[in-house]
């Protein structure tokens, strides 16, 4: 809690360049950037850091090859380039993927057609992944022998990319990154509004764990707020060019299906994309695309039942999967970019995951709609660049504010590792050696792990039972990571919610070490508040039956 505390001390004390509202990937992204280049950027978030939309993804990062129906080339093509961006970027992060896709019978493409997309959409990403190759119902069989292709037609694979990690602890690093730059980031500070008077913004927020008010000068304030930014301009009165409408999108989290490391596609009964996707352990299978009114959602029994039946027509189980098959559920919000006069009403289903960018330069306001993982680096030059537009000084235009340490950094990490053997010390059922997951992980940051760990070997010890996540994993998180709630941790800085049961947790004598580590004093307080609220209630969503054992639904032989 120092961490927070020194930086909630900052807010009230200066008078910063940028304030940014939002802490998802849109208002992470642009306070990387902006500090990174030497501006004075302060950004607060009322919940956590990627607290809605952006811990909601499917963890992938892709060229939209759903808009090549559509036509829309020019976008298909800045999603491609900012995907190879981010691949090369963050190599031990963004990692290319293949995605096999399944055509049954009476589809409205033949898989020719739709091979042939592929080969357009892999030229129009300069050719940066492997190519697609054409498959026969019997290859898919060969290839994955959980798909039924009792009424398929063919299929073709190509290649996307995803998330190691998850996509919350993702949109983190860049809040890290930001906090690395010198800036100044707080989660749970509500913006309360704000007004502009003397050229500058003066913005009344609430600390929501503490209760007092903070008044913050800024001179742009840029509204991030993902889907909230419509309600965020009623605050401080801005009328923009665009607006929002709401696509709601669950995936719900099983038991590993396959151990094969591809992502497979189909088309769903409405038609559109529908995917199974690996989780580690787990496997992740959506989504749904339902127009809403509100940005506030939650998973209903039909939408759990859409993503079940579509999933048990199209793979050969022992069984079929039922609701006792769910682990957790991801459940939230797509906001949409629209014109503010209209759009939206026509096509929804097509709509795109574009961001805008709304300036006001009398007001010297950004706000910023729409968007996705795969852009956010054209979104934090696109705010550097409109930010230095309305006045404010870039210091270090060319400074590279994203992107993995360097590789002497690397080698040097990998050195040290290899001497002191960390490796050996990786758990029998771990996913991956320690030093690939710990550099990807944290990065230079990782330097301090190793020196814990030659300190005290019982760092490199898995903490809680069913995860990967060492001690010394969670003494870094307390310094740096600014987990303020117990779900901060388990939801957002790892995916521990997401992969292991709730009642295991609460069995764990891991998890109340953990506690202790993170909270101190205030361990059992932390505990006793994470398991009296409700997952619904923490955004989180989930079934009443506990899951059933991992392998209970493996593809019949």
């Amino acid at each position: 809690m120092e961490l927070r505390s020194s930086n909630i001390d900052k807010l009230d004390g200066e008078v910063f360049d940028v304030l940014i509202v939002g802490g998802g990937i849109n208002g992470a992204s642009a306070a990387a950037a902006l500090a990174g280049k030497g501006v004075r950027v302060a950004l607060i978030e009322r919940g956590d850091f990627a607290g809605s939309t952006s811990m909601h993804s499917s963890n992938l990062v892709w060229g939209g090859i759903k808009y090549m129906e559509s036509r829309d080339f020019a976008l298909v093509r800045k999603l491609c380039m900012s995907r190879n961006h981010l691949i090369r970027s963050y190599p031990a992060t963004v990692q290319e993927i293949r995605f096999l896709t399944t055509i049954t019978r009476g589809f409205r493409y033949h898989p020719r057609y739709l091979w042939a997309g592929a080969w357009l959409y892999w030229l129009i990403g300069n050719g940066f992944t492997r190519i697609p190759r054409f498959l026969s119902p019997r290859a898919i069989r060969d290839s994955e022998a959980i798909v039924d292709v009792r009424d398929a037609v063919g299929g073709f694979e190509y290649s996307d990319a995803y998330l190691h990690d998850n996509d919350a602890r993702f949109v983190f690093n860049f809040v890290r990154g930001a906090l690395n730059y010198g800036g100044v980031a707080v989660n749970y500070v509500e913006s309360l509004g704000a007004e502009r008077q003397g050229g500058l913004w003066t913005t009344r927020a609430r600390d929501v764990i503490g209760s007092s008010d903070i008044a913050i000068r800024s001179k742009v304030l840029i509204n991030a707020a993902g889907p909230w930014v419509d309600e965020h301009n009623g605050l401080t009165g801005q009328a923009t060019e665009h607006r929002h409408v709401y696509s709601k999108g669950i995936h719900l989290i099983v038991p590993r299906l396959t151990d094969s490391q591809r992502v497979l596609a189909f088309f769903a009964d409405d038609g559109r994309l529908f995917f199974v996707i690996p989780m580690g352990p787990r496997t992740c299978i959506g989504t749904t695309d339902t127009r809403v009114e509100q940005p506030e959602v939650t998973a209903t029994e039909a939408d759990i039942r859409f993503v079940l039946d579509n999933i048990n027509k199209r793979l050969e189980l022992d069984r079929p999967l039922g609701k006792k098959d769910i682990i957790s559920i991801r459940c939230g919000v797509r906001p949409l970019a629209v014109k503010a006069g209209g759009g939206g009403e026509r096509d929804f289903l097509q709509l795109s995951r574009k961001h805008a960018i709304d300036l006001n330069q009398r007001d010297a306001h950004l706000s910023i709609f729409g968007g996705k993982l795969t852009d956010c680096l054209n979104v934090g030059e696109e705010i550097v660049a409109a930010v230095e537009g309305m006045g404010i000084e870039i210091p270090y235009p060319q400074h590279r504010w994203y992107g993995e340490p360097p590789d002497q950094v690397r080698r040097e990490f990998l050195h040290q590792a290899k001497l002191m053997h960390l490796d050996d010390m990786t758990a029998a059922d771990a996913s991956e050696p320690l030093s690939s997951r710990l550099w990807r992980r944290y990065g230079t940051h990782a330097l301090e792990m190793l020196e814990e760990i030659r300190e005290d070997p019982r760092q490199a010890e898995v903490l809680i039972e069913g995860t990967e996540y060492l001690r010394c994993e969670l003494r870094y998180a307390k310094r740096r990571e600014m987990v303020t709630r117990l779900e901060d941790f388990l939801r957002r800085r790892s995916k521990i919610a997401l992969v292991v049961h709730e009642e295991a947790m609460r069995q764990s004598p891991g998890l109340r070490e953990a506690c202790s580590i993170l909270f101190g004093d205030q361990a059992d307080v932390r505990l006793a508040e994470y398991f009296a609220t409700t997952r619904r209630e923490r955004g989180e969503n989930t079934v009443d039956a506990p899951g059933e054992a991992l392998g209970s639904t493996a593809p019949r032989a």
